[in-house]
């Protein structure tokens, strides 16, 4: 497999191969930090999962809160630290706002950790 197989890419664009192939740039690192950073709360770990794991993609935030015994301004806080992070989008319709998983921030994110593709010296 070819070093330009193995490239990924941040949110802005930037390259970067796993971690094991290369060390990563300054701008690469702090662009995929906020990621798994955003990922390191189990309150936005389960949100995540529970949008990821939902048949047709999207998750109305009505059920993303009756899922929790947290206060709705809290999972709203969690929601928005996702965004913010390039994990999820959203979408309004009327009075709801719709989430959704980003697949191709995630799959960086996985990539960036996959040592499966790189053959490692012992």
């Amino acid at each position: 497999m070819s070093r330009q197989e193995l490239r990924v890419f941040t949110t802005d664009g930037v390259c970067c191969t796993p971690i094991v192939a290369e060390a990563l740039s300054g701008n690469a690192a702090t662009d995929l930090a906020r990621g798994f950073k955003a990922l390191g709360d189990p309150v936005r770990l389960r949100l995540l999962s529970l949008i990821a794991a939902r048949a047709g993609g999207e998750v109305c935030v009505c059920e993303l809160t009756d899922a929790f015994t947290l206060t709705g301004p809290t999972i709203s806080h969690h929601l928005k630290v996702l965004r913010e992070a390039g994990l999820v989008e959203c979408e309004r319709r009327a009075t709801w706002v719709y989430y959704r998983v980003v697949p191709a921030r995630l799959a960086a994110l996985s990539r960036l950790l996959d040592v499966s593709t790189v053959a490692l010296s012992t």
